[in-house]
């Protein structure tokens, strides 16, 4: 009894010291999308701007939206939006919610653009970025804003129906094999979608003060989340 409660004690102070190593990065000023629907008191919000065509494309819907739309077996996203650390990431928290209704989830550029987000000023060895891109690839150009100078990182983001390279460190499946549902909620396509998550190396000898996302016109980019691993 003993071993198992000092066993359990060990996994507490691991999942801790991990949790304190992680930063979930601030993005509310540049989000300007809701993509996801949403199930609250028994109704469904609609999302408004979705992850392709432009905006005007199809969207996700949560898990608890898509069994109360009568959907089987939907490969929806999960109701909650902690995603938990495992082998390729950190804990990861993207900005949906049932109990939300009203307020933006997500930064999505259609043809080329840029967007610049704060950090919390510190040392990381990583920054995770949640993103998809639909209509083909996206290349990007993140550029990491230090106190001493900048560092840019040219990245082409594979478009989201394709299956990543699990040997390749630098990107992996946040949510994998999700469906598309339209504007009415109407499913129109059953599976196979993924969000992707970005490793992008940083210094850890430098402080971080911003990230610069730049994009090229092709592709249309879905920004979910950002995460700092700190050093």
């Amino acid at each position: 009894m003993r071993i198992l409660s000092f066993l359990v004690f060990l996994l507490f102070v691991n999942f801790s010291f991990q949790n304190n190593k992680v930063v979930q990065f601030d993005i509310q000023k540049i989000l300007n999308a809701r993509p996801v629907s949403t199930l609250n008191n028994k109704h469904i919000t609609t999302w408004t701007k979705g992850i392709d065509g432009g905006g005007f494309g199809d969207g996700y819907l949560t898990l608890s939206a898509a069994l109360f739309n009568g959907d089987k077996e939907p490969h929806a996203l999960p109701d909650n939006p902690i995603f938990a650390a495992n082998e390729s990431h950190p804990e990861i928290k993207l900005h949906y919610s049932n109990a939300d209704s009203l307020n933006l989830q997500t930064c999505n550029i259609a043809g080329s653009g840029q967007v610049e987000f704060a950090v919390p000023q510190q040392k990381y060895k990583a920054v995770y970025l949640a993103l998809t891109s639909s209509e083909g690839a996206s290349q990007l150009h993140i550029i990491l804003n230090y106190k001493t100078g900048t560092v840019i990182k040219d990245i082409t983001l594979p478009d989201y129906y394709t299956d990543l390279n699990p040997t390749d460190k630098s990107i992996c499946y946040l949510a994998h094999d999700l469906a598309k549902w339209g504007n009415k909620n109407n499913m129109t396509e059953k599976d196979h979608h993924n969000i992707d998550l970005l490793k992008v190396e940083t210094d850890p000898g430098k402080i971080l003060k911003s990230i610069t996302i730049k994009k090229d016109k092709a592709g249309y980019l879905v920004f979910w989340a950002a995460a700092g691993e700190k050093a």
